[in-house]
């Protein structure tokens, strides 16, 4: 029997959406309770079929569809692309419509984060596209709570709806102490929530 585990699923063009990526799955080993498991998908062709090898060069290998159907949550990650998810995760997600009708996701907790470049690039509405599909998944969103104090303190990213980062236009931006503070704050709290609603249900 495998370890329960909770799945991080993110796309990442430059790196930045990936560091979140890392920092959210220390928050999930916090939690001493679960795993993580990073995986991420593949880019697209403007025609918006996958190009890339099965297997990639470097960094988190690729999601498939049982590493989603068998995580006891899910945290899901985007840089925002004109206030939207990028093409390749939406692509991705596009493909699940047979955990759809299985419910295989129904009742499991969602929490998303995402990248930009500017502060006000669309941060919040990435993060509310990201959680739509998992919705109609039957899954249990999960933000931020303002019992953590760094939502209230940060200067850069950082929202109720998930965490995020400002990566700057040139992306060269630190992750800050605050925005690191949410990510890992938020992966614990989706390790918490999971493991809570599978005792309930064992």
């Amino acid at each position: 029997m495998t370890t329960p585990y909770i799945l991080v699923l993110y796309y990442s063009r430059y790196g930045a959406t990936e560091k979140l990526a890392q920092l959210i799955a220390r928050g999930v080993e916090h939690s001493g309770k679960l795993e993580a498991r990073i995986r991420t998908v593949p880019s697209v062709s403007p025609t918006t079929e996958a190009t890339a090898p099965t297997i990639p060069d470097t960094g988190a290998v690729y999601c498939s569809e049982d590493d989603l159907r068998h995580c006891a949550g899910l945290i899901v990650g985007s840089p925002t692309r004109f206030g939207s998810m990028a093409a390749p995760l939406k692509y991705f997600i596009d493909s699940t419509g047979s955990l759809w009708v299985s419910g295989a996701l129904v009742d499991k907790p969602v929490g998303v984060f995402t990248s930009t470049s500017t502060l006000h690039g669309g941060q919040e509405s990435t993060l509310l596209s990201l959680a739509l599909p998992f919705l109609h998944h039957g899954m249990v969103y999960c933000g931020l709570p303002f019992t953590e104090a760094a939502l209230g303190s940060t200067r850069g990213g950082g929202t109720p709806y998930g965490a995020s980062h400002h990566a700057g236009t040139d992306g060269n931006n630190a992750v800050t102490v605050d925005e690191e503070s949410l990510c890992i704050a938020q992966g614990k709290r989706i390790a918490d929530l999971a493991w809570r609603l599978r005792q309930a249900n064992q």
